[in-house]
C-alpha cells in the first residue's frame, strides 16, 4: 500500500508534470506527497543575480534566489495537491540531487519515488548523467516511477 509519494521537482515543465501525475496518484490511493527540491551548490559560485531579474527588484545571491524559486514551484504544487485534497508537504534540501533524493526518499519511509525524466539541467545530463537515470540506479529500494514527455 502506497502512503507515503516523494516527488522531486526543479520547477521544469517536465518535472511538473510528474508532479502533476504524483498528485493523481496520490489522490487515488490516499497517499500523501512530500515535494521534494534540491539545491546543487556544486555548481553555485558566489556571485549575485541582478536586481531587475528578482521577485524582490534587490541584487541577491544566486543560492538565495534559487531558494526563492524552489519555494514558488513548491508551493504551486501543494496548491495542486490541495486542490485533489491531497495532503502535501514542501521539502528544500541542498547538495547533489541524487544522493539527497534518495536521502529523503529513506528518511521520510516514502513508498514511491517520482521523477521526471529530464529536467532543467539538460547539458549536465548529457555529460554527466541524469538525476532521474542516477535515482534509478541508485542502491534503494524505494520503488521509482519515472514520468516522460
Amino acid at each position: 500500500m502506497i502512503k507515503t509519494i516523494l516527488v522531486a521537482t526543479d520547477g521544469s515543465k517536465q518535472a511538473m508534470k510528474a508532479v502533476d501525475y504524483a498528485v493523481g496518484l496520490a489522490g487515488q490511493a490516499g497517499a500523501s506527497l512530500l515535494v521534494l527540491s534540491v539545491i546543487d551548490r556544486s555548481f553555485l559560485v558566489a556571485q549575485t543575480i541582478h536586481s531587475s531579474a528578482t521577485p524582490t527588484k534587490i541584487r541577491m545571491p544566486v543560492e538565495e534566489y534559487l531558494k526563492q524559486a524552489a519555494e514558488k514551484y513548491l508551493g504551486q504544487a501543494v496548491a495542486a495537491g490541495a486542490k485533489k485534497k491531497v495532503r502535501a508537504k514542501k521539502v528544500i534540501k541542498y547538495g547533489h540531487p541524487v544522493e539527497e533524493i534518495v536521502k529523503e526518499a529513506r528518511r521520510s519511509k516514502a513508498d514511491l519515488i517520482v521523477i521526471g525524466s529530464r529536467g532543467k539541467s539538460a547539458l549536465k545530463a548529457a555529460v554527466l548523467g541524469s538525476v532521474a537515470f542516477g535515482v534509478i540506479h541508485k542502491d534503494t529500494k524505494v520503488p521509482v516511477l519515472v514520468v516522460r514527455n
